[in-house]
């Protein structure tokens, strides 16, 4: 099987077929990825919420993000790969945008990158694209810019709002962006914005008007406790179910039912085992006779 690659996904959206994706963090969340058939895998960002624990994504480092990518990659050959550019690795010149995102695809082996933005930007994705690197762009609420945009709140409910995604979206599919992700926008918007776009839409919070859907792998499935957002559905409860089995654990190794025979590795060889209670023997202290 050949893997995927960002003109696939444009394939899928002229024959109407939706874009499954999620986004993995480590070898083994990519294996199940790849394993489910998931078309296109995302590294976000949003690792150092989910993974690091901290309130935003403005403090994952490109060597944070290159590290989770390389063992997502191994995880999942088949997949697109793509993983964000963090905040201020692609924002001061093109020449920097360049040189990281080199160095993230050459470090990795995935198969493009992610960054945050519309017209302001779209000089920097035509760079990219000209160099080589597929560019999935992101509009909506971007996270990157979440101190200014008050937090993670519902974007374009205006009519000028309306209008600037439309034309950022163009802005970004014209600099040669092969999809662009739609982040807590009105089901009305994302729709008028997939149907003015040749490229996929991806949705998080978007509708169901997109061309496909993106989630993050610990809200999906209930690994990240902390809150569920209100765009995400949990299919498995994962980290409760975690803990009923910790506590499980716990209680065997309290009463030694676990380890048990099936565990554990035995002496075979019947001399062995006798030279070996010999020698313990041997090595007793005689008891203490008292005076």
């Amino acid at each position: 099987m050949k893997s995927i690659t960002p003109s696939r996904l444009l394939l899928m959206k002229e024959k109407g077929e939706r874009i499954a994706s999620l986004t993995a963090y480590d070898y083994t969340m990519a294996q199940m990825c790849e394993a489910a058939g998931i078309p296109l895998i995302l590294v976000g960002d949003t690792l150092g919420m989910v993974v690091r624990g901290e309130e935003s994504t403005l403090a994952v480092t490109l060597d944070d993000v290159i590290y989770h990518s390389r063992m997502v990659k191994r995880g999942a050959p088949q997949a697109l790969v793509i993983a964000d550019l963090p905040f201020m690795t692609y924002q001061v010149s093109h020449e920097d945008a360049m040189r990281n995102a080199g160095r993230l695809m050459q470090d990795t082996g995935i198969g493009g990158i992610k960054i945050e933005g519309g017209v302001e930007i779209a000089g920097t994705v035509k760079r990219l694209v000209q160099i080589g690197i597929p560019v999935c762009g992101h509009l909506g609420y971007t996270p990157q810019s979440t101190h200014t945009l008050g937090g993670p709140r519902v974007q374009g409910r205006s009519f000028e709002a309306a209008v600037k995604l439309i034309e950022d979206a163009k802005a970004l599919e014209d600099a040669g962006a092969f999809a662009i992700v739609l982040e807590l926008v009105p089901n009305e918007i994302a729709d008028a914005v997939t149907q003015q776009l040749r490229i996929p839409t991806i949705g998080i919070g978007a509708g169901p008007d997109c061309d496909g859907e993106v989630q993050v792998f610990h809200d999906l499935f209930g690994l990240f406790s902390d809150f569920q957002p209100r765009h995400s559905r949990r299919y498995l409860s994962v980290a409760s179910d975690v803990v009923s089995a910790a506590e499980q654990f716990k209680a065997d190794v309290a009463s030694k039912i676990f380890p048990g025979k099936a565990q554990s590795a035995t002496l075979d060889d019947p001399e062995l085992r006798s030279r070996l209670a010999e020698y313990l023997d041997q090595r007793k202290e005689p008891p203490v006779v008292a005076g």
